[in-house]
């Protein structure tokens, strides 16, 4: 202990200097760097898209970072040119253990190139649905409804079969609605419209559409085709369909359940049924 306050003391301001200039690089330096990075991503957000903002503000840090860092070698009397042939023996041994990361990274910039979704955008891969925080070199990251987050590899991506939910302004709502055989089709089609175009958030444009789409072992197969914007397809949905049962229920349509008639013709009396007690 002794020994180190006595090298403490020995110290002079020369040989602090270049810890000094160390200190105000990290400073000074990263937070200019976080400036930089929340100012251009809030502007390039507002005048393009959450996406290029995500990306020009990744760029930033990593640039800027990289910068402080050399410098600080440099400041601390490292050789760069021995670093840089170091770093090139490294980066060759990891790239040939890394394919599967650099299969990422290119499909990473595939999808910034092509854009199939945007952050903020809702989209399913596989049995996956969930909104885009994300898109990086090597993965998109996602937030489903029930607040979980998804890392998926990029080339994941670029291989499977990716629905963006939310890419254009409306969606359409499908209801499938079952009515029992007896009742009136017509009158059946004419309240599904009614109650399509009373409901607020439901477009006019394209119009409502109802369709025939089938006999069922126990119903007539109908269904409902309603539009809205995509910020009140879930809304509608719900909407709709308590409507549809509330109105139901008023008029006397009757919604079966699945159930088995047995038929033999009209011609074909009644099967008899006998109850037999359990002491005979």
């Amino acid at each position: 202990m002794g020994h180190t306050f006595e090298y403490i003391r020995n110290l002079n301001l020369k040989d602090l200097l270049p810890l000094i200039r160390v200190a105000v690089l990290l400073f000074v330096g990263i937070t200019i760097v976080a400036w930089m990075v929340r100012k251009k991503r809030i502007y390039i957000t507002k005048k393009f898209s959450a996406q290029q903002g995500l990306i020009v503000s990744k760029i930033i840090l990593y640039t800027g970072l990289s910068l402080i860092f050399i410098s600080i070698l440099r400041e601390l009397g490292f050789q760069l040119s021995t670093l840089v042939g170091a770093a090139g023996i490294v980066g060759i041994a990891v790239g040939f253990a890394s394919q599967t990361s650099v299969s990422n990274i290119i499909s990473g910039l595939f999808l910034i190139a092509e854009r199939p979704f945007e952050v903020n955008d809702i989209i399913t891969v596989g049995n996956i649905t969930g909104a885009v925080l994300s898109i990086d070199i090597l993965s998109i990251k996602l937030r489903t409804f029930d607040n979980k987050f998804v890392r998926i590899p990029n080339e994941t991506i670029i291989k499977s079969d990716v629905t963006n939910v939310t890419r254009f302004p409306i969606r359409r709502i499908d209801i499938p609605v079952g009515v029992a055989y007896k009742e009136d089709i017509a009158k059946v089609r004419a309240l599904l419209l009614d109650i399509a175009r009373n409901e607020k958030v439901c477009l006019n444009e394209p119009e409502p559409i109802v369709i025939l789409s089938g006999f069922g072992n126990s119903s007539v197969d109908m269904l409902l085709l309603v539009w809205a914007e995509k910020a009140d397809w879930l809304q509608a949905k719900n909407s709709i369909t308590e409507s549809i049962k509330m109105r139901f229920d008023e008029e006397g349509i009757e919604i079966p359940f699945p159930h088995v008639s047995i038929y033999a013709g009209s011609e074909t009396p009644p099967f008899p049924v006998k109850i037999i007690s359990d002491n005979q």
